[in-house]
């Protein structure tokens, strides 16, 4: 049986393709793996047969051939471990691929989910004004280091890789994406990414679940 990912049945992103379950799609897609794909809604998200899959109530889980994971850099990990296509064959290369998934995540990401649920959730705040240009240039600096290690480098390191795959689902995120332009050469490179035909592929199913439950 083909792997089995959970997704927002109404996702909120609005068919943009940045909900979580993006990449672990686009993984799948570029290994060539079938997939079914099970639509929760918020509700049954925090009920106990998700919760015994996810126990924070968030999407994407993945089961496959009774390994039940959540976290879509894990799972995306487990993707890459368990086909070709997305880990190079040198250790030494591989391991540098790897760094670059933990780095999207652990280091790209933070910063701009907060700045993101600042512009959401804090804009009415007394502080809002004076604590978005920290905010921002906290970004930019994430970014700069990023552009500069790039340059002007197809991807990160050699060949395309799960760590491009997760680094440019991070860059695409609001928080980051309109601060982009100071950043020629990150905007190709998301560019690059996005024309990826696993990509199109990836972000047309996902697409095409927000249709559905916009009808």
């Amino acid at each position: 049986m083909p792997p089995i990912l959970t997704a927002f049945r109404q996702s909120p992103d609005r068919g943009r393709g940045l909900a979580r379950d993006m990449q672990v799609r686009w993984a799948l897609e570029e290994v060539g793996q079938p997939y079914d794909t099970r639509l929760v809604t918020f509700d049954e998200m925090k009920a106990p047969a998700h919760l015994a899959l996810h126990p924070f109530g968030q999407i994407p889980t993945y089961e496959d051939a009774g390994l039940a994971l959540f976290e879509s850099g894990a799972i995306v990990l487990r993707i890459a471990e368990s086909h070709a296509g997305l880990l190079p064959t040198d250790p030494d290369a591989r391991s540098r691929a790897i760094t670059w998934m933990f780095a999207a995540q652990a280091t790209l990401q933070p910063p701009i989910v907060e700045l993101e649920m600042a512009s959401l959730v804090e804009r009415d705040a007394p502080w809002f004004e004076a604590r978005q240009p920290m905010l921002e240039q906290r970004v930019r600096d994430r970014l700069g280091q990023l552009s500069a290690r790039l340059g002007e480098a197809e991807w990160l390191d050699g060949d395309f890789s799960a760590g491009d795959l997760m680094m440019a689902t991070v860059l695409r995120r609001p928080g980051s994406a309109r601060l982009l332009d100071a950043y020629p050469n990150l905007a190709a490179y998301i560019a690059r990414a996005e024309a990826r035909p696993a990509f199109q592929r990836a972000f047309a199913d996902q697409r095409a679940v927000f249709e559905a439950a916009a009808k």
